[in-house]
């Protein structure tokens, strides 16, 4: 697709958009997989001031419609290919109008034949919008990001789309690599950042490790967005694809969303030299850090000096810990944001101080390099994806075979970690193989596959204090080097 066509299906979309009634400040709802749709209905909701929030293609049936209500969307759009169709009558159930995709019309209406008779010209007083971001809790129940939207004329330049610009020296000769789903915050945001700078971009429908490898080559990838879990299943290509990958011109491999393990990343450096660029962020944007391979290669397993806001490392009092100390992580600056309709939530990320959290653990080093240990209440970041514990071990405990329940990040070699269930049963005569697939299918029917765990074992009793606090911790300590 050439800029021109993008150009045109863009203001069709806005177009469309306008004359279902939105207006600056409304919001929608975006679930479509990685299609040209997608670059074009975001681009859309960004030239005509609305609030867009990207919907993981993956959410359960459940939590689509919690969020699109949430967040007061009143458009939805929805491609094939999304997991939440497969709960029969869930588009009926949301609090908006939903058009598809490639959807049956009985199921929706459809959005490709409305874009198409909208004219393709810039609409009359075009404002700028964007993204909503949801992020969950400690109880998986999903948040709205909301920050206000740009103020300022359509074509003034947007700043973070020049820092991105910037920070990786972007320009009409590069060509981005994004083989992510686009609903997730990082792909989404530096998608559309290459493309507000000139750079032609390659997105897959899906990764794939030697599609990818082959693309870089194809189609002269100089950028490339990736997350650890990708480079663990490229080094598992066989040695002749890798050595015949021809790489000659990529100049930066962008990758975060989780902590990449320090011999995967010794061995991608190895092999596609010291081009790798490590960036620690989240969707609240409270702060970020940065660190080149030649960084890394000095302090092997930092995430970077702050690229944004001064780094705190603060204690259980919320007192500042000196260099080396473990800690909570803070940043300072003007990163105000809050979660929507959860004023308790946003306070409780600000210190006495000021300074914002994501929630990690983490510290500094001597040269203000930061690294993570840990996630603030056992949150499980696999292959880049937030899995909350609690919500999971939930579902689980309305399973009638169910005693008690918990559900552990263990070590993954293919996705940093997965999730784990160890449950107690009511009656632990019934314990095998049969039901233990049973109890994985029951969450993967509730809250979708990324949720579900990759494994489930069996406890006569789970660690619990009498008060019944549960010692998560034990089963980490049992099973963590066991996944």
């Amino acid at each position: 697709m050439t800029f021109a066509e993008l150009e045109a299906q863009t203001n069709r979309a806005a177009n469309a958009l306008l004359a279902l009634g939105l207006r600056r400040g409304d919001c929608i709802g975006v679930s479509i997989t990685n299609r040209p749709e997608w670059l074009s209905v975001v681009l859309a909701a960004q030239r005509v001031g609305l609030y867009y929030v990207p919907l993981s293609t993956k959410l359960s049936g459940d939590d689509l419609v919690h969020i699109v209500g949430d967040a007061g969307a009143s458009v939805v759009i929805v491609s094939t290919g999304c997991f939440a169709l497969e709960t029969p009558g869930v588009l009926g159930r949301l609090s908006a109008r939903v058009f598809g995709i490639d959807l049956e019309p009985r199921v929706a209406e459809d959005w490709s034949s409305l874009a198409a008779s909208q004219p393709a010209t810039l609409p009359d007083s075009p404002s700028r919008g964007r993204d909503m971001l949801y992020s969950s809790g400690t109880t998986g129940r999903p948040k709205g990001i909301r920050k206000p939207l740009p103020e300022g004329a359509f074509d003034d330049p947007d700043m973070a789309n020049q820092m991105v610009k910037r920070a990786y020296d972007m320009s009409s000769a590069s060509v981005l690599l994004s083989p992510s789903p686009l609903y997730h915050a990082a792909p989404h945001r530096y998608v559309t950042a290459a493309l507000h700078a000139g750079v032609t971009v390659v997105v897959p429908e899906h990764f794939d490790a030697l599609a990818a490898l082959a693309a870089i080559g194809d189609y002269g990838c100089t950028h490339g967005l990736w997350v650890p879990t990708m480079f663990h299943r490229m080094l598992q290509a066989p040695e002749a694809v890798r050595a015949a990958a021809d790489l000659s011109t990529l100049r930066f491999a962008i990758h975060g969303a989780a902590p990449c393990p320090v011999h995967v990343k010794h061995r991608m450096i190895e092999w596609w030299g010291p081009i790798l660029d490590e960036y620690y962020s989240g969707s609240e944007g409270v702060g970020s850090t940065r660190i080149t391979s030649a960084e890394w290669l000095d302090h092997p397993g930092s995430v970077g000096r702050p690229a944004q806001g001064l780094a705190h490392i603060l204690d259980a009092d919320g007192q500042e810990l000196p260099v080396g100390a473990i800690g909570d992580v803070y940043f300072g600056g003007d990163n105000a944001f809050e979660y929507w309709r959860d004023p308790d939530k946003t306070k409780g990320v600000v210190s006495a101080q000021g300074w914002r959290t994501f929630g990690d653990i983490g510290y500094l080093d001597d040269g203000g390099y930061l690294y993570l240990t840990d996630r603030r209440s056992f949150t499980i970041i696999s292959g880049g994806v937030n899995i909350y514990p609690q919500e999971i071990e939930s579902v689980l405990l309305e399973h009638p075979a169910i005693r008690d329940a918990a559900v552990i990040g263990v070590p993954s070699d293919d996705l940093g970690q997965e999730a784990k269930a160890v449950v107690e049963l009511v009656a632990p005569s019934e314990a095998g193989a049969g039901l233990a697939e049973a109890l994985l299918q029951h969450v993967r029917q509730r809250l979708g596959p990324i949720k579900t765990p990759k494994s489930l074992i069996f406890e006569e009793r789970l660690p619990r204090h009498e008060t019944g606090k549960l010692y998560k911790a034990e089963l980490v300590r049992k099973y963590g080097a066991n996944p």
